[in-house]
């Protein structure tokens, strides 16, 4: 980047500028201390040297832009620069390109540039307008290659959300088969258990019956021999009546017939046959 300063030209166009106002001696030892600032590179001390001055001309605020260009304050040289309409119009155009170029102004740089070259030729200015074109065309090369990668990005990063919700999708199915395979799982155990519970229920209602028909057994059969206990005395009792009814028959048989009496018991069995001599009585 090349800046038209015509800096060696500073004190000269001020001591013209100071003559020609009847400034003091006062500015010139201004101007004096601002130029030496300059090359001594404190560019912003020379600038606030040559704000100082009350003196007010286009040429004092071109130098001005030049030492906050230097000072690489380029909104305020820019500014300065268009404040300092009446110089040389090609080398102000000129360092409002650069201003412009510096800021990343390429388009304003290049008009700037290219209205320069209308009014005069020169080889830094156009040095300058190629370098703001090829900048120009890097930065829009730049720019497409940003955005293809950007594009790039975001394809790869659209692939990966859609694998992203291809899995949560894949999660979910799996998560909902195994609730649907758990839920079966449970209906089924719940069906078993409730199996078990039935047959379990026979069995203890079958070894309820078992043992009710056992206990019904055992009390009828205890029943039985009980009752015939009372059936065999009732049988006896009614013998031993009947062996005294025929006893008393005989006996009063025999007393109206006047035969002795013969003592025997009713159904049991003779031990030994009497002796024909034995006596009745």
């Amino acid at each position: 980047m090349k800046l038209n300063i015509s800096i060696k030209t500073i004190l000269i166009a001020h001591c013209s500028l100071l003559i020609n106002a009847h400034a003091g001696l006062t500015d010139f030892k201004t101007i004096k201390e601002a130029n030496d600032a300059y090359e001594a590179k404190e560019y912003a001390k020379s600038a606030t040297l040559l704000n100082s001055l009350d003196a007010k001309s286009p040429q004092k605020q071109y130098d001005i832009g030049n030492a906050l260009y230097k000072d690489k304050k380029y909104d305020e040289a820019l500014k300065a620069y268009e404040k300092a309409e009446g110089v040389d119009e090609s080398q102000r155009l000129h360092n409002i390109g650069n201003s412009q170029f510096q800021k990343k102004e390429l388009d304003k740089a290049i008009e700037s540039y290219e209205k320069a070259l209308k009014i005069k030729e020169d080889e830094d200015t156009k040095f300058n307008l190629e370098l703001a074109k090829k900048q120009k065309k890097k930065e829009e090369e730049q720019k497409k290659q940003d955005q293809k990668d950007q594009d790039k990005k975001d394809d790869k990063d659209k692939k990966k959300d859609d694998k992203k919700d291809q899995d949560q999708k894949e999660n979910k199915d799996q998560d909902e088969k195994k609730k649907q395979d758990q839920k079966k799982k449970d209906k089924k155990d719940k069906e078993d258990q409730k199996k078990k519970d039935e047959k379990n229920k026979e069995g203890e209602k079958d070894k309820k019956d078992a043992k009710k028909e056992k206990d019904k057994k055992f009390k009828d059969e205890k029943g039985d021999k009980d009752s015939s206990k009372p059936q065999e005395q009732k049988k006896q009792s009614k013998e031993d009546k009947l062996k005294e009814q025929e006893l008393k028959r005989l006996m009063k048989k025999m007393q109206k017939g006047k035969t002795p009496t013969m003592m025997y018991q009713m159904g049991e069995s003779k031990k030994g046959q009497r002796s024909e001599d034995a006596k009745p009585w």
